[in-house]
């Protein structure tokens, strides 16, 4: 399987400028990340900090904040955590599942799903 980018439109809250960024979609992390700068310039400020497990196996503690995130025309609130700067946007399980998205590798597309509930 191979990994993808698709463009998702990143807002505050309450309101504010959005931007549209291509972000990999990444159903093994938990949450979206966004570089911190970018999320600054946003006027997103971390409301809580959580402790993350990598790939790697470290821990790592990071700032997070609820958000807007757009993608195909739906918009859902959700949860993104402040990478450091520079680091790529990842498009996260959380997110996808808000938005009742699935990843389509073989297509290397996002596609519509339904939610589970048992």
């Amino acid at each position: 399987m191979g990994t993808f980018s698709w463009p998702v439109e990143i807002q505050g809250l309450e309101g504010g400028p959005a931007l549209q960024i291509e972000a990999m979609a990444d159903t093994g992390a938990s949450y979206t990340m966004l570089p911190s700068d970018v999320l600054r310039e946003l006027g997103i400020t971390a409301t809580r900090q959580g402790v993350f497990e990598l790939a790697d196996n470290r821990m790592v503690e990071m700032g997070m904040a609820d958000i807007w995130a757009t993608v195909d025309g739906e918009s859902t609130t959700t949860i993104v955590l402040f990478g450091d700067e520079g680091t790529p946007p990842l498009l996260g399980a959380y997110t996808l599942e808000g938005l009742l998205l699935a990843v389509d590798p073989v297509n290397e597309r996002l596609v519509p799903t339904h939610g589970i509930l048992y």
